[in-house]
Protein backbone atom coordinates (compact mmCIF):
# COMPACT_ATOMS: atom_id res chain seq x y z
CA UNK A 1 0.00 0.00 0.00
CA UNK A 2 2.63 2.57 0.62
CA UNK A 3 4.37 1.51 -2.74
CA UNK A 4 0.84 2.48 -4.27
CA UNK A 5 0.63 5.80 -2.46
CA UNK A 6 4.41 6.59 -3.35
CA UNK A 7 3.62 6.32 -7.26
CA UNK A 8 0.09 7.85 -6.74
CA UNK A 9 2.54 11.29 -4.98
CA UNK A 10 4.81 11.01 -8.00
CA UNK A 11 2.08 10.76 -10.76
CA UNK A 12 0.53 13.96 -9.01
CA UNK A 13 3.61 15.72 -8.82
CA UNK A 14 4.23 14.96 -12.38
CA UNK A 15 0.91 15.67 -14.20
CA UNK A 16 1.48 19.06 -11.74
CA UNK A 17 5.06 19.49 -13.06
CA UNK A 18 3.53 19.51 -17.20
CA UNK A 19 0.73 21.35 -16.13
CA UNK A 20 3.03 24.29 -14.74
CA UNK A 21 5.55 23.50 -17.96
CA UNK A 22 2.31 24.04 -19.96
CA UNK A 23 1.02 27.15 -18.59
CA UNK A 24 4.61 28.95 -17.65
CA UNK A 25 6.14 27.85 -20.04
CA UNK A 26 4.77 27.10 -23.47
CA UNK A 27 1.61 29.25 -23.66
CA UNK A 28 3.77 32.27 -23.32
CA UNK A 29 6.00 30.46 -25.59
CA UNK A 30 3.23 30.07 -28.03
CA UNK A 31 1.80 33.43 -27.58
CA UNK A 32 5.03 35.15 -28.87
CA UNK A 33 6.23 33.11 -31.22
CA UNK A 34 2.83 33.27 -33.14
CA UNK A 35 1.95 37.42 -32.46
CA UNK A 36 1.50 39.36 -35.45
CA UNK A 37 4.24 41.70 -35.67
CA UNK A 38 3.36 45.16 -35.97
CA UNK A 39 5.96 48.09 -35.30
CA UNK A 40 5.85 51.40 -33.97
CA UNK A 41 4.01 54.20 -35.84
CA UNK A 42 3.42 57.96 -35.12
CA UNK A 43 -0.44 57.34 -34.61
CA UNK A 44 -0.16 60.63 -32.62
CA UNK A 45 0.73 62.42 -35.36
CA UNK A 46 -1.36 61.05 -38.06
CA UNK A 47 -4.34 61.82 -35.83
CA UNK A 48 -2.88 65.62 -36.11
CA UNK A 49 -2.31 65.28 -39.78
CA UNK A 50 -5.74 64.25 -39.95
CA UNK A 51 -6.99 67.20 -38.51
CA UNK A 52 -5.52 69.79 -41.32
CA UNK A 53 -4.73 73.19 -40.94
CA UNK A 54 -3.26 74.83 -43.49
CA UNK A 55 -1.49 78.12 -43.86
CA UNK A 56 -0.27 79.77 -46.74
CA UNK A 57 2.05 82.81 -46.75
CA UNK A 58 2.91 84.95 -49.78
CA UNK A 59 5.19 88.07 -49.40
CA UNK A 60 4.08 90.97 -51.57
CA UNK A 61 5.96 94.15 -52.06
CA UNK A 62 4.63 97.21 -53.33
CA UNK A 63 6.30 99.60 -54.60
CA UNK A 64 5.85 103.43 -55.35
CA UNK A 65 7.25 105.12 -58.19
CA UNK A 66 8.35 108.73 -58.00
CA UNK A 67 5.23 111.08 -58.26
CA UNK A 68 2.54 108.46 -56.51
CA UNK A 69 3.21 109.18 -52.90
CA UNK A 70 3.73 112.49 -50.89
CA UNK A 71 7.00 113.25 -48.78
CA UNK A 72 4.49 113.80 -46.26
CA UNK A 73 2.95 110.06 -46.96
CA UNK A 74 6.69 108.43 -47.23
CA UNK A 75 7.25 109.44 -43.95
CA UNK A 76 3.92 108.07 -42.23
CA UNK A 77 3.65 105.11 -44.01
CA UNK A 78 3.81 101.29 -41.98
CA UNK A 79 6.64 99.64 -43.87
CA UNK A 80 4.87 96.28 -43.48
CA UNK A 81 1.64 95.06 -42.85
CA UNK A 82 0.08 91.97 -42.56
CA UNK A 83 -3.49 90.36 -43.51
CA UNK A 84 -4.83 87.38 -42.55
CA UNK A 85 -7.85 85.26 -44.01
CA UNK A 86 -9.52 82.00 -42.87
CA UNK A 87 -11.59 79.99 -44.33
CA UNK A 88 -13.00 76.63 -42.88
CA UNK A 89 -13.54 74.22 -45.54
CA UNK A 90 -15.07 71.18 -43.34
CA UNK A 91 -14.92 70.03 -40.23
CA UNK A 92 -11.36 68.46 -40.33
CA UNK A 93 -9.76 70.83 -42.50
CA UNK A 94 -8.98 74.74 -42.59
CA UNK A 95 -7.36 77.44 -44.75
CA UNK A 96 -5.58 80.56 -43.68
CA UNK A 97 -4.07 83.15 -46.14
CA UNK A 98 -1.46 84.90 -44.67
CA UNK A 99 -0.22 87.91 -46.84
CA UNK A 100 3.13 89.64 -45.72
CA UNK A 101 3.22 93.26 -47.60
CA UNK A 102 6.08 95.52 -47.39
CA UNK A 103 6.12 99.01 -48.63
CA UNK A 104 9.19 100.88 -50.13
CA UNK A 105 9.95 103.29 -52.99
CA UNK A 106 11.72 102.68 -55.91
CA UNK A 107 15.46 102.58 -56.08
CA UNK A 108 17.39 105.03 -58.86
CA UNK A 109 17.94 101.82 -61.18
CA UNK A 110 14.20 100.84 -60.40
CA UNK A 111 13.02 104.18 -62.03
CA UNK A 112 15.32 104.02 -64.84
CA UNK A 113 13.61 100.51 -65.42
CA UNK A 114 10.08 102.14 -65.07
CA UNK A 115 11.26 104.61 -67.81
CA UNK A 116 11.35 101.94 -70.74
CA UNK A 117 9.12 102.82 -73.93
CA UNK A 118 7.01 99.82 -73.34
CA UNK A 119 5.67 97.78 -70.08
CA UNK A 120 7.06 94.37 -71.43
CA UNK A 121 10.47 96.16 -71.61
CA UNK A 122 10.07 97.43 -67.95
CA UNK A 123 8.97 93.66 -66.99
CA UNK A 124 12.51 92.35 -68.19
CA UNK A 125 14.53 95.14 -66.88
CA UNK A 126 13.38 94.79 -63.52
CA UNK A 127 13.87 91.29 -64.20
CA UNK A 128 17.34 92.16 -64.94
CA UNK A 129 17.72 94.35 -61.79
CA UNK A 130 16.68 91.11 -59.17
CA UNK A 131 14.97 88.06 -59.61
CA UNK A 132 11.51 87.47 -57.22
CA UNK A 133 12.20 84.66 -55.04
CA UNK A 134 9.20 81.78 -56.01
CA UNK A 135 5.91 82.70 -54.79
CA UNK A 136 6.58 86.16 -53.96
CA UNK A 137 4.47 88.96 -56.28
CA UNK A 138 6.14 93.02 -56.64
CA UNK A 139 3.86 95.14 -57.81
CA UNK A 140 4.99 98.98 -59.10
CA UNK A 141 3.24 101.63 -58.89
CA UNK A 142 3.13 104.05 -61.24
CA UNK A 143 1.60 107.61 -61.68
CA UNK A 144 -1.73 108.23 -63.22
CA UNK A 145 -0.33 109.71 -66.31
CA UNK A 146 2.08 107.70 -67.28
CA UNK A 147 2.70 106.49 -70.81
CA UNK A 148 3.36 102.87 -69.73
CA UNK A 149 0.24 101.35 -69.67
CA UNK A 150 -2.11 102.08 -72.64
CA UNK A 151 -5.11 103.79 -72.09
CA UNK A 152 -8.30 102.31 -69.80
CA UNK A 153 -5.55 99.53 -68.28
CA UNK A 154 -5.18 100.32 -64.44
CA UNK A 155 -2.24 96.62 -64.49
CA UNK A 156 -0.08 95.31 -66.73
CA UNK A 157 0.79 91.45 -65.30
CA UNK A 158 3.76 90.65 -67.11
CA UNK A 159 5.87 87.42 -67.95
CA UNK A 160 7.72 87.66 -64.15
CA UNK A 161 6.43 87.89 -60.89
CA UNK A 162 6.12 91.86 -61.50
CA UNK A 163 2.72 94.10 -61.90
CA UNK A 164 2.81 97.81 -63.02
CA UNK A 165 -0.05 99.31 -60.95
CA UNK A 166 -1.45 102.72 -62.26
CA UNK A 167 -2.21 105.04 -59.10
CA UNK A 168 -5.80 105.87 -58.89
CA UNK A 169 -7.48 108.85 -57.85
CA UNK A 170 -7.54 108.48 -54.20
CA UNK A 171 -3.58 108.74 -54.01
CA UNK A 172 -3.74 112.36 -55.55
CA UNK A 173 -2.23 115.17 -53.20
CA UNK A 174 -4.87 116.06 -50.49
CA UNK A 175 -5.58 112.74 -49.84
CA UNK A 176 -5.46 111.09 -46.73
CA UNK A 177 -2.86 107.90 -46.61
CA UNK A 178 -5.18 105.94 -44.65
CA UNK A 179 -7.68 106.29 -48.09
CA UNK A 180 -4.95 105.72 -50.24
CA UNK A 181 -3.55 102.46 -48.24
CA UNK A 182 -7.37 101.76 -48.44
CA UNK A 183 -8.26 101.78 -51.58
CA UNK A 184 -4.03 100.39 -52.36
CA UNK A 185 -5.51 97.33 -50.71
CA UNK A 186 -8.09 97.01 -53.14
CA UNK A 187 -6.16 96.52 -56.36
CA UNK A 188 -3.61 94.43 -54.35
CA UNK A 189 -5.50 91.92 -53.75
CA UNK A 190 -6.84 91.75 -57.25
CA UNK A 191 -3.62 91.32 -58.68
CA UNK A 192 -3.13 88.61 -56.19
CA UNK A 193 -6.01 87.15 -57.23
CA UNK A 194 -4.58 86.71 -60.67
CA UNK A 195 -0.59 86.52 -60.51
CA UNK A 196 -0.99 84.30 -56.71
CA UNK A 197 -3.64 81.79 -56.29
CA UNK A 198 -7.29 82.04 -55.48
CA UNK A 199 -9.53 80.36 -52.54
CA UNK A 200 -11.02 78.22 -55.57
CA UNK A 201 -7.72 77.08 -56.67
CA UNK A 202 -6.91 76.09 -53.38
CA UNK A 203 -10.01 74.08 -52.64
CA UNK A 204 -10.39 72.67 -55.83
CA UNK A 205 -6.46 71.06 -55.08
CA UNK A 206 -8.51 69.73 -51.81
CA UNK A 207 -10.83 67.17 -53.99
CA UNK A 208 -9.00 64.11 -52.53
CA UNK A 209 -9.70 65.33 -49.03
CA UNK A 210 -13.04 66.88 -49.08
CA UNK A 211 -15.94 66.71 -51.11
CA UNK A 212 -16.96 70.06 -53.30
CA UNK A 213 -20.05 71.82 -54.31
CA UNK A 214 -19.21 72.85 -57.87
CA UNK A 215 -21.94 75.76 -58.72
CA UNK A 216 -21.86 75.13 -62.69
CA UNK A 217 -21.12 72.13 -64.84
CA UNK A 218 -18.43 74.37 -66.45
CA UNK A 219 -16.49 74.36 -63.21
CA UNK A 220 -16.88 70.83 -62.52
CA UNK A 221 -15.47 69.90 -66.28
CA UNK A 222 -12.48 72.52 -65.02
CA UNK A 223 -11.87 70.39 -62.09
CA UNK A 224 -11.70 67.22 -64.29
CA UNK A 225 -9.73 67.84 -67.25
CA UNK A 226 -6.67 68.23 -65.76
CA UNK A 227 -4.51 65.35 -64.29
CA UNK A 228 -4.04 64.55 -60.99
CA UNK A 229 -0.55 65.07 -59.12
CA UNK A 230 1.84 62.89 -60.08
CA UNK A 231 5.66 62.69 -59.82
CA UNK A 232 5.92 61.55 -63.98
CA UNK A 233 3.88 61.95 -67.08
CA UNK A 234 4.51 60.37 -70.29
CA UNK A 235 3.58 62.80 -73.36
CA UNK A 236 2.92 60.65 -76.23
CA UNK A 237 2.66 62.47 -79.83
CA UNK A 238 0.83 60.40 -82.67
CA UNK A 239 0.26 61.11 -86.54
CA UNK A 240 -2.76 59.25 -88.04
CA UNK A 241 -2.28 58.27 -91.56
CA UNK A 242 -5.40 56.30 -92.13
CA UNK A 243 -4.96 56.78 -96.03
CA UNK A 244 -1.01 56.14 -96.91
CA UNK A 245 -1.48 55.53 -100.33
CA UNK A 246 -2.57 58.92 -101.24
CA UNK A 247 -0.79 60.78 -98.14
CA UNK A 248 2.64 61.03 -97.75
CA UNK A 249 3.55 63.10 -94.72
CA UNK A 250 6.08 64.48 -93.28
CA UNK A 251 6.61 66.07 -89.87
CA UNK A 252 9.29 66.82 -88.08
CA UNK A 253 8.17 65.95 -84.66
CA UNK A 254 11.78 66.16 -82.99
CA UNK A 255 12.59 69.70 -83.93
CA UNK A 256 9.21 71.15 -82.99
CA UNK A 257 9.07 69.34 -79.77
CA UNK A 258 12.47 71.19 -79.37
CA UNK A 259 11.28 74.43 -79.68
CA UNK A 260 7.67 74.09 -78.46
CA UNK A 261 7.39 71.68 -75.94
CA UNK A 262 11.00 71.55 -74.33
CA UNK A 263 10.80 74.99 -72.68
CA UNK A 264 7.75 74.42 -71.32
CA UNK A 265 8.95 71.14 -69.80
CA UNK A 266 12.18 72.83 -68.73
CA UNK A 267 10.04 75.17 -66.73
CA UNK A 268 8.06 73.03 -64.98
CA UNK A 269 10.59 70.55 -63.89
CA UNK A 270 9.95 71.23 -60.03
CA UNK A 271 6.66 69.91 -61.03
CA UNK A 272 7.06 66.31 -62.06
CA UNK A 273 9.46 64.73 -64.60
CA UNK A 274 8.34 64.37 -67.96
CA UNK A 275 9.16 61.81 -70.94
CA UNK A 276 8.61 62.26 -74.73
CA UNK A 277 7.51 60.34 -77.72
CA UNK A 278 6.54 59.84 -80.88
CA UNK A 279 4.87 57.66 -83.49
CA UNK A 280 3.00 57.40 -86.93
CA UNK A 281 0.22 55.05 -86.86
CA UNK A 282 -0.81 54.04 -90.43
CA UNK A 283 -4.65 52.67 -91.40
CA UNK A 284 -5.62 54.82 -88.34
CA UNK A 285 -9.28 55.93 -88.23
CA UNK A 286 -11.19 57.74 -85.92
CA UNK A 287 -14.19 55.05 -85.50
CA UNK A 288 -16.78 57.75 -86.35
CA UNK A 289 -18.32 58.48 -89.53
CA UNK A 290 -18.10 61.65 -90.08
CA UNK A 291 -21.60 63.94 -91.95
CA UNK A 292 -21.55 65.55 -94.60
CA UNK A 293 -22.84 69.29 -94.56
CA UNK A 294 -23.34 70.72 -97.67
CA UNK A 295 -23.50 74.23 -96.71
CA UNK A 296 -19.60 73.92 -95.86
CA UNK A 297 -19.24 71.40 -98.68
CA UNK A 298 -17.05 69.85 -96.25
CA UNK A 299 -17.33 66.65 -93.64
CA UNK A 300 -17.70 67.15 -90.09
CA UNK A 301 -17.61 65.84 -86.67
CA UNK A 302 -19.93 66.97 -84.18
CA UNK A 303 -19.69 67.53 -80.48
CA UNK A 304 -21.58 64.25 -79.72
CA UNK A 305 -19.71 62.24 -81.49
CA UNK A 306 -16.10 62.84 -80.47
CA UNK A 307 -16.93 61.01 -76.92
CA UNK A 308 -16.68 57.64 -79.36
CA UNK A 309 -13.78 58.92 -81.03
CA UNK A 310 -11.07 57.90 -78.50
CA UNK A 311 -11.65 54.03 -77.80
CA UNK A 312 -11.00 53.13 -80.93
CA UNK A 313 -7.64 55.34 -81.31
CA UNK A 314 -6.82 54.15 -78.05
CA UNK A 315 -6.77 50.55 -78.87
CA UNK A 316 -3.91 51.43 -81.51
CA UNK A 317 -1.81 53.70 -79.46
CA UNK A 318 -0.11 51.06 -76.71
CA UNK A 319 1.40 53.65 -74.69
CA UNK A 320 0.09 53.08 -71.19
CA UNK A 321 1.29 49.81 -70.70
CA UNK A 322 4.62 51.05 -71.03
CA UNK A 323 4.51 52.94 -67.76
CA UNK A 324 2.68 53.24 -64.26
CA UNK A 325 2.91 57.33 -64.80
CA UNK A 326 -0.39 58.83 -66.38
CA UNK A 327 0.23 59.28 -70.45
CA UNK A 328 -0.97 62.38 -71.98
CA UNK A 329 -1.55 61.62 -75.46
CA UNK A 330 -1.97 63.80 -78.49
CA UNK A 331 -2.87 62.90 -81.63
CA UNK A 332 -2.78 64.66 -85.20
CA UNK A 333 -5.00 63.17 -87.48
CA UNK A 334 -5.19 63.91 -91.19
CA UNK A 335 -8.47 62.42 -92.95
CA UNK A 336 -8.48 60.44 -96.11
CA UNK A 337 -8.81 61.32 -99.20
CA UNK A 338 -12.89 60.56 -98.83
CA UNK A 339 -13.61 62.32 -96.27
CA UNK A 340 -11.55 65.95 -96.74
CA UNK A 341 -12.03 68.59 -95.81
CA UNK A 342 -13.07 67.55 -92.20
CA UNK A 343 -14.03 69.85 -89.57
CA UNK A 344 -14.78 69.56 -85.60
CA UNK A 345 -17.96 71.87 -85.25
CA UNK A 346 -19.53 72.27 -81.25
CA UNK A 347 -23.00 72.17 -79.22
CA UNK A 348 -24.32 75.14 -81.68
CA UNK A 349 -23.08 73.51 -85.03
CA UNK A 350 -19.97 76.60 -85.67
CA UNK A 351 -16.75 75.14 -86.47
CA UNK A 352 -14.23 74.91 -84.24
CA UNK A 353 -11.07 77.37 -84.85
CA UNK A 354 -8.04 75.49 -83.70
CA UNK A 355 -10.18 72.24 -85.46
CA UNK A 356 -8.78 70.27 -82.23
CA UNK A 357 -10.70 68.66 -78.98
CA UNK A 358 -9.43 67.92 -75.67
CA UNK A 359 -10.80 65.00 -73.55
CA UNK A 360 -10.20 65.48 -69.93
CA UNK A 361 -7.49 63.99 -68.25
CA UNK A 362 -6.89 61.89 -71.56
CA UNK A 363 -5.42 64.05 -74.11
CA UNK A 364 -6.35 66.02 -77.35
CA UNK A 365 -6.53 65.24 -81.25
CA UNK A 366 -6.16 67.92 -83.82
CA UNK A 367 -7.66 67.63 -87.65
CA UNK A 368 -5.46 68.39 -90.13
CA UNK A 369 -6.61 68.76 -93.53
CA UNK A 370 -4.28 69.00 -96.64
CA UNK A 371 -5.35 70.33 -99.96
CA UNK A 372 -4.61 68.36 -103.45
CA UNK A 373 -6.45 66.67 -106.06
CA UNK A 374 -3.85 64.71 -107.87
CA UNK A 375 -2.55 61.58 -105.48
CA UNK A 376 -0.81 60.57 -103.86
CA UNK A 377 0.08 64.02 -102.56
CA UNK A 378 3.77 64.68 -100.39
CA UNK A 379 2.69 67.03 -97.45
CA UNK A 380 4.87 68.91 -94.52
CA UNK A 381 2.83 69.38 -91.72
CA UNK A 382 3.15 72.93 -90.58
CA UNK A 383 4.58 71.91 -86.71
CA UNK A 384 3.78 75.54 -86.09
CA UNK A 385 0.24 75.78 -86.17
CA UNK A 386 0.48 71.93 -85.16
CA UNK A 387 2.22 72.75 -81.61
CA UNK A 388 0.18 75.73 -80.90
CA UNK A 389 -2.70 73.52 -80.34
CA UNK A 390 -0.99 71.44 -78.38
CA UNK A 391 0.56 73.78 -76.60
CA UNK A 392 -2.44 75.12 -74.95
CA UNK A 393 -3.89 71.59 -74.64
CA UNK A 394 -1.18 70.84 -72.70
CA UNK A 395 -1.37 73.74 -70.54
CA UNK A 396 -4.90 72.35 -69.58
CA UNK A 397 -3.91 69.11 -68.78
CA UNK A 398 -1.47 70.23 -66.00
CA UNK A 399 -3.60 72.33 -64.66
CA UNK A 400 -2.22 75.41 -66.01
CA UNK A 401 -5.33 77.76 -65.85
CA UNK A 402 -5.66 80.53 -68.11
CA UNK A 403 -8.40 82.46 -66.94
CA UNK A 404 -9.86 85.87 -67.94
CA UNK A 405 -8.36 88.53 -66.37
CA UNK A 406 -10.85 91.40 -64.47
CA UNK A 407 -11.84 94.57 -66.12
CA UNK A 408 -9.05 96.68 -66.90
CA UNK A 409 -6.05 94.29 -66.86
CA UNK A 410 -3.93 93.76 -69.03
CA UNK A 411 -2.10 89.89 -69.42
CA UNK A 412 0.95 89.79 -71.56
CA UNK A 413 2.81 87.08 -73.52
CA UNK A 414 3.89 84.07 -71.52
CA UNK A 415 7.40 84.08 -73.07
CA UNK A 416 9.05 81.56 -75.43
CA UNK A 417 9.06 78.74 -72.65
CA UNK A 418 4.78 79.10 -72.88
CA UNK A 419 4.64 79.86 -69.19
CA UNK A 420 4.79 82.71 -67.01
CA UNK A 421 6.74 82.98 -63.82
CA UNK A 422 3.51 83.43 -62.04
CA UNK A 423 1.62 81.28 -63.83
CA UNK A 424 4.12 78.75 -62.86
CA UNK A 425 3.48 79.81 -58.99
CA UNK A 426 -0.24 79.25 -58.97
CA UNK A 427 0.33 75.76 -60.49
CA UNK A 428 2.92 75.13 -57.67
CA UNK A 429 0.73 76.43 -54.93
CA UNK A 430 -2.19 74.14 -56.09
CA UNK A 431 -0.08 71.20 -56.72
CA UNK A 432 2.09 71.48 -53.11
CA UNK A 433 -1.69 71.58 -51.30
CA UNK A 434 -2.79 68.64 -53.37
CA UNK A 435 0.19 66.83 -52.21
CA UNK A 436 -0.61 67.60 -49.06
CA UNK A 437 -4.34 67.04 -48.68
CA UNK A 438 -3.55 63.34 -50.71
CA UNK A 439 -0.72 61.94 -48.67
CA UNK A 440 -2.99 62.77 -45.79
CA UNK A 441 -5.72 61.27 -46.81
CA UNK A 442 -3.49 57.95 -47.77
CA UNK A 443 -1.66 57.62 -44.51
CA UNK A 444 -4.84 58.38 -42.17
CA UNK A 445 -6.74 55.63 -44.19
CA UNK A 446 -3.64 53.80 -43.84
CA UNK A 447 -3.62 53.97 -39.65
CA UNK A 448 -7.38 53.38 -40.23
CA UNK A 449 -6.64 50.49 -41.35
CA UNK A 450 -4.34 48.99 -39.47
CA UNK A 451 -6.00 49.95 -36.85
CA UNK A 452 -9.33 48.45 -37.12
CA UNK A 453 -7.38 44.83 -38.35
CA UNK A 454 -4.94 43.35 -35.69
CA UNK A 455 -3.90 41.09 -37.98
CA UNK A 456 -1.83 42.88 -40.57
CA UNK A 457 1.89 42.42 -40.21
CA UNK A 458 3.38 45.99 -40.05
CA UNK A 459 7.21 45.62 -40.77
CA UNK A 460 10.46 48.04 -40.20
CA UNK A 461 9.82 49.43 -44.03
CA UNK A 462 6.21 50.54 -43.72
CA UNK A 463 6.72 52.27 -40.63
CA UNK A 464 10.29 53.83 -41.88
CA UNK A 465 7.48 55.00 -44.99
CA UNK A 466 4.88 56.15 -42.91
CA UNK A 467 7.28 57.98 -40.58
CA UNK A 468 9.16 59.40 -43.18
CA UNK A 469 6.07 60.45 -45.14
CA UNK A 470 4.41 62.33 -41.42
CA UNK A 471 8.26 64.18 -41.58
CA UNK A 472 7.73 65.38 -44.83
CA UNK A 473 3.84 66.46 -44.48
CA UNK A 474 5.06 68.15 -41.49
CA UNK A 475 7.82 69.94 -43.20
CA UNK A 476 5.93 70.83 -46.40
CA UNK A 477 3.15 72.32 -43.85
CA UNK A 478 5.79 74.14 -42.07
CA UNK A 479 7.38 75.51 -45.51
CA UNK A 480 3.53 76.69 -46.67
CA UNK A 481 2.93 78.64 -43.77
CA UNK A 482 7.02 80.31 -44.18
CA UNK A 483 6.00 81.30 -47.61
CA UNK A 484 8.88 78.54 -48.97
CA UNK A 485 7.26 77.67 -52.40
CA UNK A 486 9.91 75.85 -53.54
CA UNK A 487 10.88 73.60 -50.39
CA UNK A 488 6.69 73.07 -50.11
CA UNK A 489 6.82 71.50 -53.09
CA UNK A 490 9.82 69.30 -53.08
CA UNK A 491 8.24 67.54 -49.31
CA UNK A 492 5.00 67.41 -50.72
CA UNK A 493 6.22 65.40 -53.57
CA UNK A 494 8.43 63.09 -51.24
CA UNK A 495 4.91 63.00 -48.53
CA UNK A 496 3.03 61.42 -51.61
CA UNK A 497 6.18 59.02 -52.61
CA UNK A 498 6.75 57.93 -48.96
CA UNK A 499 2.57 57.48 -47.97
CA UNK A 500 2.19 55.28 -51.50
CA UNK A 501 4.75 53.43 -50.38
CA UNK A 502 3.72 52.51 -47.90
CA UNK A 503 -0.30 51.90 -48.99
CA UNK A 504 0.50 49.52 -51.59
CA UNK A 505 3.01 47.11 -49.73
CA UNK A 506 2.96 43.73 -50.72
CA UNK A 507 3.30 43.05 -47.37
CA UNK A 508 0.32 44.40 -45.72
CA UNK A 509 -2.46 41.88 -48.17
CA UNK A 510 -0.79 38.49 -46.20
CA UNK A 511 -3.01 38.57 -43.39
CA UNK A 512 -5.88 40.80 -44.57
CA UNK A 513 -8.41 38.50 -44.35
CA UNK A 514 -7.39 35.60 -41.49
CA UNK A 515 -10.92 34.68 -39.78
CA UNK A 516 -11.23 33.44 -36.41
CA UNK A 517 -12.90 30.08 -37.99
CA UNK A 518 -9.57 29.52 -39.58
CA UNK A 519 -7.86 29.94 -36.33
CA UNK A 520 -9.54 27.37 -34.64
CA UNK A 521 -9.27 24.86 -37.54
CA UNK A 522 -5.60 25.31 -36.58
CA UNK A 523 -4.71 25.52 -33.43
CA UNK A 524 -7.55 22.85 -32.10
CA UNK A 525 -5.58 19.72 -33.71
CA UNK A 526 -2.64 20.90 -32.05
CA UNK A 527 -4.04 21.60 -28.48
CA UNK A 528 -6.50 19.54 -27.87
CA UNK A 529 -4.49 16.20 -27.71
CA UNK A 530 -2.25 17.67 -25.33
CA UNK A 531 -4.51 19.72 -22.81
CA UNK A 532 -7.12 17.03 -22.41
CA UNK A 533 -4.87 14.33 -20.57
CA UNK A 534 -3.16 17.79 -18.65
CA UNK A 535 -6.70 19.05 -17.80
CA UNK A 536 -8.02 15.65 -16.46
CA UNK A 537 -5.24 14.99 -14.36
CA UNK A 538 -5.85 18.29 -13.09
CA UNK A 539 -9.23 17.68 -12.40
CA UNK A 540 -8.82 14.20 -10.83
CA UNK A 541 -6.17 15.90 -8.67
CA UNK A 542 -8.47 18.05 -7.37
CA UNK A 543 -11.28 15.74 -6.91
CA UNK A 544 -8.77 13.35 -4.57
CA UNK A 545 -7.44 16.67 -2.17
CA UNK A 546 -11.18 16.80 -1.61
CA UNK A 547 -12.00 13.69 -0.58
CA UNK A 548 -8.74 13.64 1.28
CA UNK A 549 -10.01 17.22 3.28
CA UNK A 550 -13.24 15.30 3.83
CA UNK A 551 -11.52 12.28 5.49
CA UNK A 552 -9.76 14.48 7.71
CA UNK A 553 -12.74 16.48 8.62
CA UNK A 554 -14.53 13.45 9.49
CA UNK A 555 -11.70 11.92 11.57
CA UNK A 556 -11.98 15.54 14.11
CA UNK A 557 -16.06 15.42 14.48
Amino acid sequence: MAAIEVERHRGRLAALAIAVVVIAVGVPLWWKTTETYRAWLPVTQINQLAQLQLQLSVEVEVVFSRGTLTAEHQKKIDPTHTRLEEHPVDETTVLSYRYETRYRTATIMEEDALNQPTAAETDESLHLLSESPCGSVVIYVVPESTTLLPEGVSVYVGQRRTALLRAGRPMRVGVGLKEVLAHLETQVQQVLKVMSFSHSDITAALSDRVRLDYSSREGLADSMRAFKSSPGYEITFSLLNPDPKSHHLHWDIEAAVQSYIQPLLSKLAPVADFSLDSQILYYAVLGVNPRFDPSLNAYTLNADSLSHVINPVEARLGSSAASSNPVLNFLLYVPDARHSPLYITDHRKYTVVSNAFSSPRWGGIMVYNVNGTELPVHINIDMTRVMGVFLAQLRLMLGVQSSTPPPGFLVGPCGPAGLADWELDRLLWSRSVENVATATTTITSLAQLLDQIGNIVINDNIAEQVSAAVASLQLAVGQLEAGNLGLALQYSKEAILHSERAFFDPSLLHLLYFPDDQKFAIYIPLFLPMCVPILLSLLKMAAEARQRRRERQDKKE
